[in-house]
């Protein structure tokens, strides 16, 4: 074992090679005796004694690891066509066109601020001990149309946004005068420009007002909306299916009996999913009769850009697994990651949609999805950043972790008064706890080749903010 106090190689840093171990299968995780050696001796058999030949062993899963897994679904799943939507319901998407404006932005000289509109060479020379005094002309608000000149001498008082009479080059911000009706006192000068929104100063008509892949947020649609554009074209969420597969599961409206269990994972992965970006269909739990499970998924498979599928497994026998394979490449692997070590991925239909399988346990769900599912929805959304930042923090409490596999632990992190960040573990990692997780504002990640670290030592933390 080794011992991990004072630092760690970065997420997703790798060696070139496992550590040498005899002691140690990992595509099991137990420990098995060293191989007997060969025996040369030769003995005399009968004939019709000759034992007849052993049964093949199982194939075993061959050990794939985190990033190959990823790797693969990011390079499959596609993305979807742009569509055109209202401003308000593209909101939260990245637009797919370049958004040229018609118009110019503003559309007029006007003035920024409240304040009276001037020539700035008559006010030059204004200081407080000797103000200079300019006879007030006029009043224009905000939407009004303002006089056609303004000659040497003069002031014209302007709200916010209100158009500039010609002649007028700088706004003398109202706290700088004397605030007068008929004649006004202007107490400093103002530079030419100053205070003035000139047409066209914000957008140029025939210039991008809106970029393709910028997020369009509250600001992105006041600019659409100042352009005149009520619709947008942009990057679809993608529609995401989630079902549950296991005899044991009930729904959360029914009462388990002994032996059965309530199916969260449609509710979490749902809500996962809806986080992440997508639009997430919570299907339910899948029928154990093979005919009415085929007509599910191959519904699914029309409807989905991607299907999520919690509580599968690679025993032999399983329903839901030959299923799938019905409908397509469909492989299950083992991935050296804990908890969830059993993932499956394929793409099946005939638009070949990819299928992404997950563990039943709901703890494992939702860390697997943390790991494969989000970056594959925000890449269907076309976003930059897949993956959520991580930082490194002090660790509370001393850590396990099984040799050969990347391990995900919930945890709570904190800012240090000192600087940086200090993360409390909740749990060891092998109970499976919901409570914990639903306290939980971050995962301890705890690279394949570190066994321990110690109470003190550096570990990466994945923060789990939402939207993040």
């Amino acid at each position: 074992m080794t011992e991990h106090s004072t630092g760690r190689a970065p997420l997703g840093a790798r060696d070139a090679e496992y550590r040498e171990t005899s002691a140690l299968d990992l595509r099991s995780g137990a420990t098995v005796d060293p191989p007997a050696p060969p025996v040369h001796a030769t003995t005399q058999i009968e004939p019709g004694q000759v034992p007849p030949p052993r049964a093949a062993a199982p194939e075993t899963p061959v050990l794939r690891d985190v990033e190959t897994h990823l790797d693969e679904i990011l390079a499959a799943v596609p993305q979807p066509e742009p569509i055109e939507l209202a401003v308000l319901d593209a909101q939260g998407l990245l637009c797919a066109e370049e958004v040229v404006s018609a118009r110019a932005l503003p559309s007029f000289d006007q003035a920024a601020l409240d304040g009276y509109a001037v020539r700035a060479e008559d006010v030059a020379g204004a200081a407080p001990d000797a103000p200079v005094e300019l006879a007030v002309v006029g009043e224009t608000a905000a939407g009004a149309a303002g006089p056609s000149a303004l000659a040497p001498g003069q002031a014209h008082k302007v709200a916010a946004g209100a158009m500039l009479p010609a002649g007028a080059d700088v706004v003398v911000p109202a706290v700088w005068t004397d605030g007068g009706v008929v004649r006004v006192q202007v107490h400093a000068p103002v530079e030419p420009g100053g205070w003035v929104r000139r047409a066209g100063d914000d957008v140029s008509p025939g210039t991008a007002a809106v970029h393709v892949g910028t997020p369009i947020g509250p600001a992105q649609i006041s600019l659409l909306a100042a352009v005149g554009r009520d619709r947008v074209q942009v990057r679809p969420r993608p529609r995401v299916a989630v079902l549950s597969a296991g005899s044991e599961l009930v729904d959360i409206t029914a009462t388990p009996t002994p032996g059965q269990v309530v199916d969260v994972n449609t509710y979490a992965l749902a809500a996962a999913a809806r986080d992440a970006g997508a639009s997430a269909y919570r299907w339910g739990i899948l029928p154990t009769e093979r005919r009415r499970l085929t007509e599910v998924l191959e519904s699914q498979l029309l409807r989905s850009d991607l299907v999520l599928i919690a509580g599968t497994h690679t025993a032999e026998g399983d329903l839901v697994q030959e299923v799938l394979a019905e409908l397509g490449p469909m492989r299950f692997r083992q991935v050296t990651m804990h908890p969830g070590p059993v993932q499956g991925f394929g793409r099946l239909g005939r638009d070949e949609v990819p299928v992404i399988c997950v563990p039943g346990e709901p703890v494992a769900a939702l860390v697997s999805f943390e790991v494969f599912v989000r970056p594959a929805i925000r890449s269907m959304l076309g976003k930059r950043q897949l993956f959520r930042r991580t930082v490194q923090a002090i660790c509370a409490g001393r850590l396990l972790s099984p040799l050969g596999y990347r391990q995900y632990l919930h945890g709570q992190v904190m800012r240090h008064p000192d600087g940086g960040y200090v993360v409390e573990p909740l749990g060891d990692g092998d109970e499976a706890m919901l409570a914990r997780m639903a306290r939980a504002n971050c995962l301890i990640v705890v690279d394949e080749d570190v066994t321990e670290v110690a109470e003190g030592g550096l570990v990466t933390v994945m923060p789990l903010l939402l939207g993040g």
